[in-house]
């Protein structure tokens, strides 16, 4: 049993390492895609080359990310028949439909029209290039949809049902699939979060040009659009975000209270834990900061109804454990006699629970003999890391916030026509490029370790998924991956950097002013 914890161990340890990676570049992609498109529509509307030429420019370090993102995707998928062969076998029929929807749809679309984009310019009619444009913004979202919505089929499956027969999850009903509300959640969630990352982007990299006295009639609109669009994204992301609270306080309870550190249930509305030391050892936190009704109305959207602490929800995992044994030991007897109607009865009235028992496969192959301390066992391993979570989730939502504060503040410096002369934002602007990804790979992590030791939220633990591996197979790809994918962020990190150090072609930009206190804003146009 060890050897096999090692699998999982380093399975979830490549797959996470990849995903985190991967998703450096998917928020660029969004963000700059829309931003490329905004830009153009100026310069189609007015004639002006100088958004022509900022459209090009940032759409350079576009493609850049693009192919990367591009990339780096394409390992993930192959992950699941390599190291989650029984996860890919066991929820396959579900979960492959939206990622083969998403390369038919989405990525072909966007790989399509992404070449029309860069070689196009002087082929195309201005009105047909920005249709192109946007054609390949919308490709990116129409990616980020699908492939959230099997993220989110992960954590609430809805739609589909277990076989007994084919002792598989098939799809029955495909719409609730599509419009799983915690899949839609998550997409507008984050998309928005994508929104935000292109538009600090372009931010930031604006103000090191404006710091330099380069490309300053670029920069300065860039600065504007990225301000406004910013502004617009950062305000979007809080509030779809209370909303993805809201679908997780109803469908991932255990997350919710976890993220809180709540060993106990509060009288309602409960109360939202600012500051706190979690204690998982000892099933309470300490020093708590707590602000009046804030959780109850973020997670119940009500005064009236309660958020669950850990300590219930551990006994209300105990009680789907039982259940689950029932449903379990009616497959074993169905397996033993097809035609038992019987055993088709009784596995139809537990077989929401028939997860839970499998939890106990971690403590004891023979789960049908586990004691009442097997079983209390279990429902304790469902409590997550407690203090990773609490903590990023605030320092997440504490840059949020941040976000929205930059952004105003952007707004209103651009709108007055004080941005050349604030050298103290333009520092702040240029030292916040990073923020947005830390956001990012927080909230990504907040609802990945959140949902374990689950899989798929409720149907099939983690350590079930993985494949028949050594853990010396495992290890070896995971240092392929590691030294394959540090030489990519290299070679990124180059391109970008002698890209931005290039700047636009000649004609984007007129003669240049050096900033300083004394200089004036040059007028918009």
């Amino acid at each position: 049993m060890t050897i096999a914890m090692d699998v999982v161990q380093l399975s979830r340890l490549q797959f996470g390492l990849t995903a985190m990676y991967h998703f450096l570049f998917v928020p660029l992609t969004l963000g700059l895609a829309v931003l490329l498109g905004i830009m153009e529509s100026v310069y189609v509307m007015t004639g002006r080359d100088i958004w022509r030429q900022m459209t090009k420019f940032w759409g350079v370090l576009f493609g850049i990310n693009f192919a990367m993102g591009v990339a780096t995707g394409i390992t993930m998928e192959f992950q699941f028949g390599m190291n989650w062969a029984y996860y890919s076998h066991y929820v396959g029929d579900v979960f492959g439909a939206p990622l083969a929807i998403e390369g038919l749809m989405a990525f072909f679309l966007e790989a399509t029209f992404i070449g029309l984009f860069f070689f196009g310019w002087d082929r195309l009619s201005k009105v047909a290039h920005l249709a192109v444009t946007w054609l390949v913004a919308l490709g990116s979202n129409l990616s980020a949809l699908w492939i959230l919505i099997a993220n989110g089929w992960m954590q609430h499956p809805v739609g589909a049902s277990f076989n007994p027969d084919t002792m598989r999850m098939e799809v029955t009903d495909f719409s609730a699939v599509i419009f799983n509300p915690v899949a839609q959640a998550k997409f507008v969630h984050t998309v928005s979060a994508g929104y935000v990352t292109g538009a600090v982007f372009v931010l930031a990299i604006s103000a090191f040009y404006l710091l330099r006295g380069r490309h300053v009639e670029l920069a300065k609109r860039s600065m504007t659009v990225a301000a406004s669009f910013g502004l617009a994204a950062a305000l979007s992301v809080v509030v779809l975000g209370d909303e993805s609270g809201y679908t997780a306080g109803e469908n991932q309870k255990m997350k919710i209270a976890a993220i809180e550190s709540m060993w106990n249930t509060e009288p309602a509305p409960a109360s939202f834990t600012l500051f706190g030391l979690p204690n998982q050892e000892t099933h309470r936190t300490d020093y708590e900061i707590k602000v009046p009704w804030m959780l109850g109305l973020i997670a119940t959207r009500s005064i009236s109804t309660e958020v669950p602490g850990i300590n219930d929800l551990v006994a209300r995992t105990q009680t789907r454990i039982r259940s689950g044994l029932l449903a379990y030991d009616a497959l074993e007897k169905l397996h033993a006699d097809r035609t038992s109607t019987d055993a088709r009865t009784a596995l139809a009235a537990h077989a929401d629970d028939l997860g839970y028992a499998l939890l106990l496969k971690k403590i004891r192959p023979d789960i049908a003999n586990a004691t009442d301390a097997d079983v209390q066992q279990a429902a304790w391993n469902t409590v997550p890391a407690v203090s990773p979570l609490f903590w990023s989730f605030r320092l997440m939502v504490g840059l949020g916030f941040f976000f929205i504060l930059l952004f105003a503040v952007a707004f209103y410096l651009a709108s007055k026509r004080r941005l050349l002369s604030s050298r103290a934002f333009l520092w702040v602007a240029l030292c916040t490029l990073p923020l947005p990804w830390i956001a990012a790979e927080l909230g990504w992590f907040v609802a990945e370790v959140g949902r374990q030791p689950w899989v798929i939220e409720g149907v099939l633990p983690t350590f079930m998924a993985v494949s028949s591996l050594s853990a010396a197979n495992v290890l070896t790809t995971l240092i392929g991956f590691i030294a394959f994918y540090s030489i990519l962020l290299v070679v990124d990190i180059y391109l970008m950097v002698k890209a931005i150090r290039l700047g636009p072609e000649p004609s984007a930009t007129k003669p240049t002013v050096q900033p300083g206190p004394s200089a004036m804003p040059l007028p918009a146009e």
